[in-house]
């Protein structure tokens, strides 16, 4: 029997919808994955057979080929485990498939079916809108995150037999209520403050004229004199986020994997503070699936660079085109991916050697 169902890939932060067949013939017993799977979409034919089994349902002993469309991408990450699973059943009758296309599913599968969270859920959900999909089935520890995106169905289970429920009609969940103006109030405190500083007038000045009008700024001086102090607090005299920037933060953490256990929006502009002996792709994204670097990550925030002078020559190099376009565009041989870094650059370095010179 075939059966199909949807689940999405990430290709830089944007995600793509996959359409995922499994067909169940007759032949030596085995699963083979096909559609240019990556080494834990492969392996996840095996939590998978562990999870079903060990959820109370029938694995069956024939013969499993999996078809991840289109199959010209590369398919990457642990969130396939939970649709091949719920695909699988249906291929053998033991869930309804009447609304198995209405929905995008994601989650990782713990080897007793218990649904862990996964990256990249809100990109997935944007695309579930734009694609005029009904909602997304998804871990319980993502459900905040997804709930950002209005519009659109969000099913949080906690394992798969709530999922198997739930396509069977059998299970109702609980839908997650998402209030954008107390979210980005209760999250929009920073941890330090600008009028905490004391002195140095002629210095904050500078960093207010800066933050006013968007430009980047390097502060020179001896150590100790506050260059970092002053640096870490200079996103707390920037504009409050709009709730658009705080939705191109969050899907870029989200896609790194850096938004926290049930956090559903990041509502303080990010401070980034790479060690100088960062690598041209740390600072500027890439590898070989193109993931976010530095710049991104610090997108409408502050990057900031300490001891300057020590950073490699190519790696602030690298900085121009990003600072001056407000984006970044990788090619890899695995594909081009475009990335926003639209910031401002704070920089601090010594007057000297010794750094005691003035």
């Amino acid at each position: 029997m075939l059966s199909k169902i949807r689940s999405s890939s990430l290709r830089g932060i944007e995600a793509q919808i996959v359409e995922i067949e499994v067909d169940i013939a007759a032949g030596i017993p085995g699963t083979i994955i096909v559609g240019l799977p990556d080494t834990a979409v492969k392996e996840s034919k095996d939590r998978v057979k562990s999870a079903v089994k060990n959820s109370g349902f029938e694995y069956p002993i024939r013969k499993i080929i999996v078809n991840l469309a289109p199959a010209n991408i590369r398919k990457e990450g642990v969130s396939f485990d939970l649709p091949l699973a719920l695909g699988i059943l249906s291929a053998t009758g033991q869930i309804k498939k009447d609304c198995l296309l209405d929905f995008i599913f994601l989650g990782e599968l713990s080897l007793d079916g218990t649904l862990r969270r996964v990256n990249g859920i809100l990109p997935s959900a944007l695309e579930a809108k734009r694609g005029g999909i009904r909602g997304l089935v998804i871990p319980h520890g993502n459900a905040n995150e997804a709930a950002v995106v209005e519009g659109i169905e969000i099913v949080p289970v906690r394992n798969l037999p709530e999922a198997v429920k739930f396509l069977n009609g059998e299970f109702i969940p609980d839908t997650p209520a998402f209030n954008r103006e107390e979210i980005l109030s209760r999250d929009s405190i920073y941890e330090v403050d600008f009028s905490e500083v004391i002195g140095q007038e002629h210095a904050k000045r500078g960093m207010e004229v800066a933050a006013a009008g968007g430009h980047n700024i390097l502060m020179i001086g001896p150590p100790g004199s506050g260059k970092t102090m002053l640096a870490r607090r200079l996103p707390t005299i920037i504009p409050d986020l709009t709730f658009e920037e705080a939705l191109e933060i969050t899907r870029i953490h989200s896609t790194a994997g850096l938004l926290g256990s049930g956090q559903a929006l990041i509502g303080t502009r990010p401070f980034r503070s790479p060690h100088h002996t960062v690598s041209d792709v740390g600072l500027i994204g890439g590898g070989s699936f193109p993931q976010p670097g530095e710049i991104s990550l610090a997108h409408n925030g502050v990057l900031f660079l300490d001891e300057f002078p020590e950073f490699k020559r190519s790696a602030l190099e690298s900085l121009r085109q990003p600072l001056e376009d407000g984006i970044i565009t990788i090619t890899r041989a695995s594909g081009t991916v475009t990335l926003p870094a639209r910031l401002m650059l704070a920089a601090a370095m010594n007057p000297c050697p010794c750094g005691y010179y003035t």
